[in-house]
C-alpha cells in the first residue's frame, strides 16, 4: 500500500472513531470514508521558493467564525496546472518552523469545500526542503474540521491564495447526508 492510500485509511479511521474527530454521533454512524480525487502525479512538485523578508510583518488571517489568526507570509511558490500559471503563499509562525498553506481553487464550493482547503506540514504534503526549496504534494490537500461541523474555527485562505486553476487532487467535498 503506497503512502498515500495508507495515510487516506488511516484518516478515515481517526474520522469514524476517534474521540477527537470533528464528526457527530450520526455522521460517524453514516461515514464510509472520505471522498478523494485519483491521485496525480503532475500535482507533486520540488519548488523553488521565494522567501520573503524575516522582517515580513505578521498578517492576521480571518476564521470561518469571525476570528483571527496570527500568521507570517513565509514564501511564495509558483507552477503550473494543465499548463496555466499558478501561485501560492506559504504562511508560517513567528519562528518560520510550522507551515501552513491555506488555499482555494476552481473546485471551491463544487467538488471540494468551498472554504478552501489546506496543506501543512503536521501532515504529509508540505516539506521544506531547504535551500530555498519546498516540495508540495497537493493530493494530501484537505478540508479544515469546519467542512465537517460549524464550531470549529477554520482559517479561510487569503485572496492571494485563491487559484483561477482547478486542484483535482486532494479531498473532495464532504457528504454530511449520504444516503
Amino acid at each position: 500500500m503506497n503512502e498515500l492510500t495508507q495515510f487516506r485509511n488511516e484518516i478515515d479511521q481517526f474520522m469514524q472513531f476517534h474521540p477527537q474527530s470533528p464528526l457527530d454521533e450520526a455522521q460517524r454512524e453514516a461515514f464510509n470514508g472520505l471522498a478523494y480525487y485519483d491521485f496525480n502525479e503532475a500535482l507533486v512538485m520540488v519548488l523553488p521558493v521565494a522567501q520573503f523578508p524575516a522582517s515580513e510583518p505578521m498578517v492576521e488571517m480571518e476564521t470561518s467564525t469571525g476570528d483571527v489568526r496570527p500568521y507570517r507570509r513565509w514564501g511564495r511558490i509558483t507552477f503550473a496546472v494543465d499548463g496555466e500559471p499558478a501561485s501560492l503563499t506559504i504562511y508560517s509562525d513567528i519562528y518560520g518552523r510550522e507551515f501552513f498553506l491555506p488555499f482555494r481553487d476552481a473546485t471551491s464550493g463544487t467538488e471540494t469545500y468551498g472554504a478552501g482547503r489546506y496543506l501543512d506540514n503536521h501532515r504529509p504534503g508540505l516539506w521544506d526542503l531547504g535551500n530555498g526549496r519546498v516540495k508540495i504534494d497537493l493530493n494530501f490537500a484537505y478540508n479544515p474540521y469546519c467542512a465537517y461541523n460549524p464550531y470549529y474555527s477554520c482559517p479561510l485562505p487569503p485572496r492571494e491564495n485563491w487559484l483561477a486553476v482547478p486542484i483535482r487532487a486532494g479531498e473532495k467535498n464532504f457528504d454530511h447526508d449520504p444516503v
